[in-house]
């Protein structure tokens, strides 16, 4: 129904009053006996366009979701916000008004639409039209906003028939900065928890969430339902796929029940939600919820409005829910799958250019991982179709439980959702006749992804630069020992060999005195001297304390070596003076966890 009565793009501008805070300043798109914001109770839409902190930035962007109320001509539905906010130098203005009497004057341009799958262009032509505005440093002359608004409804028509245009962080940078954390969120997602982001800048959190809901195949087309708790006219149009063609991925996918419909009654999607949302979140009726946020003020109120909080600043995960965190643990063959496409972007990292694999190929490129969530999600849906048709037996024909590899835990949790019970109702009980019902690595735990888990968190862990240093230092330390160690028994053999040299010498001086003696006369045996007929017995005293003084410098220097080295264990090899405390609560993005992304 909301597609024959589409919504025209409209266009605000929203400044902020040194005293009366933001406020909508003028509409574009409508006519002058026209106010959007009264007509369907946008009062928190200035709140919204100017994000907290975005001051702080030289520009920056805000996303959100406005109810579009009901009328005559059309439903209620969920309408799209994206707005970009500067700030000028008010001594920079051409003409000055007499209410501004800040230094700086701080704007926003906001487009609201109900087509988020365009976002992605419009963010572009929103920036460099906002720049171009400021630029003019008249802000009374409106012409090239207007000229911009009405260009919207055009484009948008024309990227209508378009393929989907996926909006968010891109999915390269999104698993090489969270590794195995993108799917412990995936999943989560699914859950349908309270899920809170938080972080200082808005456009980062927002992308985050739309690059995670983007992964449901579909799902940004079908959002008409996620501005308001009691939406649900997806659920109430939707009927039961009558035919199903495998050539076809639409088909396809709609056969298996997708997108799966994580905002309905009792769920909300805001990418920036404001203080003055708060009593929307806490209302009884708001079940579940992914929203951001950029004030810390929520941080100190975590356990009252998220179930868990991703923290961008500090990159941690809270989970406070213990069945949560245990339905979201990572069962092995997810590791495994997950980890394959986690060292796939790695291996085609290109620093440069993050968003395209350096071997400008299709592994690792942006459908390559698209295609892999949606392989995980079908094998997913099939799985859990194929245990309940058997009856929660293990006598079947794959052996045990199918939907076990996906972590028992999960599947008892999301088959408690609101999501699954639309799944559930709308397709048919025979799906792993069409998708097989196994995960994608499917399989045990093996030697191969041991080696594999341990090469990851060595790279994690940076041990091959922290350990750098040290192997340099003892390197150093060793090689200046070897040649002290080798000067000083240099030294000492070339001392022993004086030694036997200066006793040979005296020897052949004896042995010709005794010749000369025998010469002059012959000497009775009493008289000769026991070294006659032995030779004297070689004095090693001195040698024996040159041993003894080379043996203590040596010594002396492999115990002050062994010292250090105790030392250095002691703090931590290749770390700094104080190390790192374990986190339990709050796992670092990619860090070293258990086999889940909890804790």
């Amino acid at each position: 129904m909301a597609s024959q009565h589409p919504f025209q793009p409209i266009v605000c501008i929203v400044d902020f009053h040194h005293a009366r805070g933001p406020e909508v300043e003028k509409w574009l798109g409508v006519s002058d006996e026209e106010d959007p914001a009264e007509e369907n109770d946008w009062s928190l839409l200035p709140f919204m366009a100017l994000s907290d902190g975005a001051h702080a930035s030289v520009e920056d962007f805000s996303y959100f979701t406005l109810r579009r109320e009901a009328t005559a001509e059309h439903p209620a539905a969920s309408l799209f916000g994206i707005s970009c906010t500067r700030q000028l130098d008010a001594n920079e203005l051409i003409n000055r008004p007499k209410e501004v009497t800040r230094s700086t004057v701080q704007k926003a341009v906001v487009v609201i639409c109900d087509r988020p799958q365009c976002f992605g262009n419009l963010r572009e032509r929103l920036s460099i039209v906002v720049n171009a505005w400021f630029a003019q440093r008249d802000f009374t002359d409106l012409d090239i906003l207007q000229r911009f608004q009405e260009s919207l409804d055009k484009s948008f028509k024309a990227q209508e028939e378009e393929r989907d245009q996926y909006f968010g962080l891109s999915l390269r940078e999104l698993i090489h900065e969270f590794k195995y954390q993108t799917l412990v969120l995936f999943k989560c997602c699914l859950l349908q928890p309270k899920m809170l982001f938080f972080g200082s800048h808005c456009e980062r959190i927002c992308m985050l969430q739309f690059s995670l809901i983007s992964l449901i195949p579909g799902l940004i087309r079908n959002l008409k339902d996620c501005a308001d708790p009691t939406f649900n006219s997806y659920e109430k149009f939707l009927v039961m796929p009558t035919s199903l063609k495998t050539s076809e991925r639409p088909s396809l996918l709609a056969y298996m029940g997708l997108p799966l419909q994580l905002f309905g009654t009792g769920s909300l999607f805001g990418p920036y939600t404001p203080l003055q949302q708060l009593d929307l979140l806490a209302d009884h009726g708001t079940k579940s919820y992914i929203v951001g946020s950029t004030n810390s003020l929520l941080l100190q109120q975590k356990d009252r409005y998220s179930d868990i909080l991703i923290n961008l600043d500090e990159d941690t995960i809270n989970i406070t829910s213990p069945s949560l965190r245990a339905a979201l643990t990572l069962s092995t063959p997810d590791r495994r799958w997950i980890d394959f496409l986690t060292q796939t972007v790695n291996d085609t990292w290109d620093e440069s250019n993050p968003s395209r694999p350096k071997t400008m190929g299709y592994a690792g490129s942006e459908e390559f991982i698209r295609l892999q969530f949606e392989e995980y999600i079908l094998a997913l849906l099939a799985a859990v179709k194929y245990k309940q048709h058997t009856g929660h037996k293990d006598d079947s024909q794959w052996g045990e439980d199918p939907s076990s590899e996906f972590n028992p835990e999960f599947i008892d949790a999301w088959m408690k959702t609101d999501n699954f019970r639309v799944f559930n109702k709308y397709t048919y009980s025979d799906l792993f006749d069409v998708v097989q019902p196994l995960h994608p690595c499917s399989g045990g735990l093996s030697i191969e992804d041991v080696q594999r888990r341990v090469a990851q968190q060595i790279n994690d862990l940076h041990l091959d630069e922290r350990f750098q240093a040290s192997r340099e230092t003892i390197g150093k330390h060793l090689a200046t020992g070897q040649q002290k160690v080798s000067t000083v028994f240099n030294n000492l053999w070339q001392d022993i060999e004086a030694m036997r040299e200066a006793q040979k010498r005296k020897h052949e001086e004896q042995k010709a005195a005794q010749i000369a003696a025998n010469a002059s006369g012959p000497s009775s045996p009493t008289e000769k001297s026991p070294t006659s007929r032995f030779a004297k017995a070689p004095d090693f005293s001195q040698a024996q304390a040159s041993v003894q003084a080379a043996g203590s410098r040596a010594g002396a220097y492999l115990s002050s070596w062994g010292t250090w080295a105790a030392e250095k264990r002691k703090t931590g090899w290749g770390r700094g003076s104080t190390p790192a405390s374990p986190t339990t609560e709050e796992p670092k993005f990619g860090s070293l966890g258990k086999e889940g992304g909890g804790k």
